[in-house]
């Protein structure tokens, strides 16, 4: 657990600031800073609630939490009253990462035969930087916007292969729900037909595949996408995990 700490800046407003400066946060100029240990005692006025916390954080009854909290080491809710703050935060966390992975195992879909329109790939891109874009060939768009190099890598990979015929980065507004957030693939890939085992691909792209590099919400969304693919599609789509164009090839050959 974090103890609790504090910085103290000190600092001068610079000669002749202007509105703009106030506005923009360059009036003032830091000069020094100095971050310290509280040694107070740490028994003070502040009055919380920690059942209520996390059973908001949560979505669980107050008697679940008040059972989780009972079954806890003592030793480990003993920091609590060294940063309540930062002890409740990781609670939520830790029960949150629990519970997703109890839901995951008894997760199921059903298709509803909703559709989205081709809009969906244009409609969040009004007042993007297209300079920051990669000038695609195999896209369904001439441009791409990647979230990473990893994700640049892989689009370079994409629009050279004589196995794609056409890809897709997938929009925000395209998600699985799961019970843990909405989850977004990353890419639909049709393949030429004869080349691939599989015509049609939807990928996730990570820059590590390692389970112990991946937070357990987010591998528990990837579980749920598992499921929903597995469930709602034919044969012939495909949804896994890569961290490389190399490693979608390895996949679907």
């Amino acid at each position: 657990m974090s103890p609790l700490q504090y910085t103290v800046v000190s600092g001068e407003q610079v000669d002749a600031a202007t509105p703009e400066d106030l506005a923009n946060g360059d009036a003032f100029r830091v000069r020094q800073s100095r971050t310290e240990l509280h040694r107070a005692s740490v028994h003070s006025a502040v009055r919380y609630d920690l059942i209520g916390r996390l059973s908001e954080e949560t979505q669980l009854t107050r008697r679940t939490v008040a059972a989780i909290i009972r079954g806890s080491n003592a030793a480990v809710f003993a920091q609590y009253r060294t940063n309540p703050e930062d002890f409740m935060q990781k609670a939520a966390r830790l029960i949150n990462e629990q519970k997703a992975t109890v839901i995951v195992e008894h997760i199921s879909y059903d298709a509803t035969g909703d559709r989205h329109e081709l809009d969906i790939f244009t409609q969040e891109k009004a007042g993007e930087d297209f300079s920051a874009a990669f000038k695609a060939e195999r896209h369904v768009f001439d441009y791409v916007f990647t979230d990473s190099k990893n994700e640049r890598a892989f689009v370079q990979d994409l629009d050279v292969s004589t196995e794609v015929v056409v890809y897709a980065k997938l929009p925000r507004g395209f998600f699985i729900p799961t019970p843990v957030g909405n989850y977004n693939p990353d890419w639909a890939i049709a393949f030429r037909e004869g080349s691939v085992k599989h015509v049609y691909f939807v990928a996730e792209t990570k820059g590590s595949l390692s389970s112990m590099d991946l937070r357990r919400i987010e591998q528990s969304k990837i579980d749920c996408a598992r499921v929903f693919f597995a469930r709602i599609t034919s044969e012939q789509v495909k949804y896994d995990v890569v961290d490389s164009y190399a490693k979608l090839m390895e996949l679907v050959r």
